[in-house]
């Protein structure tokens, strides 16, 4: 007779599971840090920006455009903290020309460091950082941040090709990376519809005023009205921030989605196949942008993000509905798949 040594544990009192070593955080941290050590710096000391900004905002009583002054610097540091950690570790997954990735990166990490001491900047001045043409150095500033994006752009157009060429074990990761790149790239330069001037600056110099301030976030109304909590989005008028942010961040907004079908495939055999988890990415980014472009196209007519039409309500659901079918034809399929790899049972093959 065997006897079993294992203990059972009892539920009143559950047995503490050792807390992680320093040792293994450490090499955790090493590890993190090898992926791209400007772009994980980059991310760290967003975070470190983070929480001087949240001390700002408790502490300093200011007011910009119709926010708490250190709210905007805020908001850049999380952005700029999520998207670094993500390109850092997209890069260190390239197995070919990742030398040149590294450099693409290392060049996004400065040009996304520049743009944050230059909003950092002007709100220790009490200015606004985009936008503003008021003095000679705020010109100068603006200025100089938008060659920062741009370059900033370019550099991430170039990951974009790179990819293309790159090879992964899964290929829904590898589109997932590529298609959310893509959106990326575009959600970025959906920022130039903001830096055109308005039609009220337009008129403006037309009648030989002085303009201090050309381009704006909020269409049909000037900058600074109400907003929503925290993100400062217009809820009376059109507000060209949202499709940009939403651009900005899908590229990981696919890779969660890639990752969870990849986890959920290990589990479930209908998700098992590659084929259908990347049929699924591929809709999903379809979806995705076009999206956007309802959210680009409604904070033009200058519409809040809040209060759709029934333009844009129609348009929403029929994309919803477009990718709901999609995404059921293609399960549809890959449930015949799995079905037809089941071996037939054999007539009295249970029998002894």
């Amino acid at each position: 007779m065997t006897i079993s040594t294992t203990t059972r544990q009892d539920p009143e009192h559950p047995v503490a599971r050792p807390a992680p070593s320093p040792g293994r955080l450490r090499r955790a941290v090493t590890t993190v840090f090898r992926w791209h050590r400007p772009l994980i710096a980059l991310a760290a000391a967003s975070l470190v920006l983070l929480v001087v900004c949240i001390v700002g905002v408790v502490t300093d009583p200011r007011v910009l455009t119709g926010l708490p002054i250190w709210d905007k610097p805020a908001k850049f540091a999380v952005s700029v903290a999520v998207y670094s950690f993500t390109l850092a570790w997209l890069i260190s997954l390239m197995p070919r020309r990742r030398r040149l990735g590294s450099i693409l990166g290392t060049i996004s990490a400065a040009m996304l460091a520049g743009e944050l001491v230059a909003i950092v900047a002007q709100v220790v001045r009490g200015r606004t950082s985009h936008f503003d043409f008021a003095t000679p150095l705020d010109a100068i500033v603006y200025q100089s941040m938008a060659g920062m994006i741009a370059t900033l752009w370019l550099c991430n157009l170039a990951l974009v090709v790179l990819l293309l060429i790159q090879r992964l074990p899964d290929r829904s990761l590898m589109w997932a990376l590529r298609l959310g790149l893509i959106i990326a790239v575009i959600g970025m330069g959906l920022a130039y519809l903001m830096t055109l001037p308005t039609p009220a600056q337009q008129a403006s110099w037309g009648q030989g005023g002085a303009v201090s301030v050309v381009g704006a976030h909020t269409v049909g109304l000037p900058d600074g009205g109400p907003g929503l909590p925290l993100l400062g989005w217009s809820t009376v008028g059109g507000d060209l921030r949202i499709p940009h942010f939403v651009g900005l961040h899908g590229l990981q907004v696919m890779i969660l989605l890639a990752l969870g079908l990849i986890a959920l495939g290990r589990r479930t055999a209908l998700l098992s196949s590659a084929t259908v988890r990347l049929r699924l990415v591929v809709t999903a980014a379809a979806a995705y942008l076009a999206v956007i472009a309802v959210l680009a196209w409604q904070a033009l007519r200058g519409q809040s993000v809040i209060h759709p039409d029934a333009l844009t309500a129609g348009a929403t659901a029929a994309i919803s509905l477009a990718a709901l079918a999609a995404a059921g034809v293609i399960l549809r399929a890959g449930a015949r798949a799995v079905r037809a790899d089941v071996p037939a049972a054999v007539p009295g093959g249970d029998r002894p």
